[in-house]
């Protein structure tokens, strides 16, 4: 069974992907300022948190589009990401409410929207899809890692 077989393999795969990064991330900052030590583990936990990070984005929007969830759900979707270590309980509460199915419903069926034609498109193709969105999620980082951290953004 493949990465992309269901929506709620691939959710719960970034999720617990999301979990490891905050770890790495949070590991990093540690090291620097508790332990007063190198810089290093954040700038590559850091880099790996954000390229995980968007990517969830990107399969939230993608599921939530695909399995018909509320502006709420994909809200809150989005939101756990922020928070650390909430994408596996959000993922596990999206699997109990029943929006992460086990089939792909716009691989089957022609999307009426502009968003469910798009998605359906993604998934009747998933390979270029997936180097599409990988593009995509990699010029938005390179873009962010180029403004510097977060809390330097706006000083």
């Amino acid at each position: 069974m493949h990465l992309l077989s269901t929506p709620s393999r691939l959710y719960r795969v970034l999720a617990l992907a999301e979990v490891v990064t905050w770890t790495l991330l949070l590991g990093g900052m540690f090291v620097k300022y508790v332990l007063q030590s190198t810089e290093l583990l954040v700038r590559i936990g850091g880099g790996l948190h954000g390229f995980t990070f968007l990517s969830y984005v990107v399969v939230t929007v993608l599921v939530a589009v695909d399995q018909r969830w509320r502006l709420k759900d994909l809200l809150l979707g989005i939101g756990s990401a922020v928070i650390p270590y909430l994408t596996v309980p959000f993922e596990r509460s999206a699997h109990r409410r029943g929006l992460l199915g086990e089939t792909w419903r716009l691989r089957a069926e022609q999307g009426r929207t502009a968003p469910q034609r798009l998605v359906s498109l993604a998934l009747r193709h998933p390979l270029p899809a997936a180097l599409i969105a990988i593009v995509g999620v990699a010029i938005v980082f390179s873009i962010l890692l180029s403004l510097g951290p977060p809390t330097e953004w706006f000083d």
